[in-house]
């Protein structure tokens, strides 16, 4: 395993996106369990990229701007979903001490399709893996769902200690109704933007 690999999947990982603003707001609405429960899921909504790259089916997803476009776009329609859903009662997002705690399976299936949805991991990913491997080499599949698996490793271990740090402040943040009340606003604002940057974004 190369230090240059782990190394560029660390900083891919730790720069905020959709999965880290998924697994913030899921510590701070629900606590702890919910942050890692949340990086779960996220993580699981990786592997099908990763398993697009190794199988060749990205180069398919490239070659059709059809099929990219159907699924960014479905993408988009999920980031404004639950940036709508910050504003609800119940919602993906709640930063409330009397929020109804939300089933395991739910919390997961929300990381999942954060990350499943977004076709730009799939490119990335193309574009990413192929660096660190001997394409010609009889082992290259074996190779390249190695690194994967590291990956898939290091996003979950990320995201874990991002949800983490923010369930230790949870308590002091939802004692005060206007801080939850500007975070709500702030995680719907970035699900908001994420959703624009992605629909604005080409393959």
């Amino acid at each position: 395993m190369s230090v240059a690999f782990l190394v560029t999947a660390l900083i891919v990982v730790a720069t905020p996106g959709t999965g880290v603003v998924y697994t913030l707001s899921a510590a701070l609405s629900q606590g702890r369990r919910a942050s890692v429960v949340a990086a779960f899921g996220c993580t699981l909504g990786v592997a099908p990229h990763l398993v697009a790259t190794v199988t060749g089916l990205a180069a398919l997803l490239h070659a059709s701007a059809v099929a990219f476009q159907v699924l960014k776009y479905l993408g988009v329609a999920y980031l404004l979903y639950l940036a709508w859903a910050t504003f609800r009662d119940g919602g993906a997002v709640v930063v409330s001490e009397d929020a109804a705690p939300r089933p395991a399976s739910g919390v997961i299936l929300y990381g999942v399709l954060v990350n499943f949805l977004n076709p730009k991991l799939t490119m990335f990913f193309l574009a990413f893996l192929p660096q660190f491997v001997n394409t010609g080499d009889p082992g290259s599949t074996a190779r390249m769902l190695e690194l994967s698996a590291v990956f898939m490793l290091i996003t979950f271990a990320v995201f874990a200690v991002y949800g983490i740090f923010a369930a230790s402040v949870r308590d002091q943040v939802v004692s005060r109704p206007r801080v939850t009340a500007w975070l709500a606003r702030v995680f719907a604002a970035s699900f908001v933007a994420l959703g624009i940057r992605l629909a604005l974004t080409d393959r």
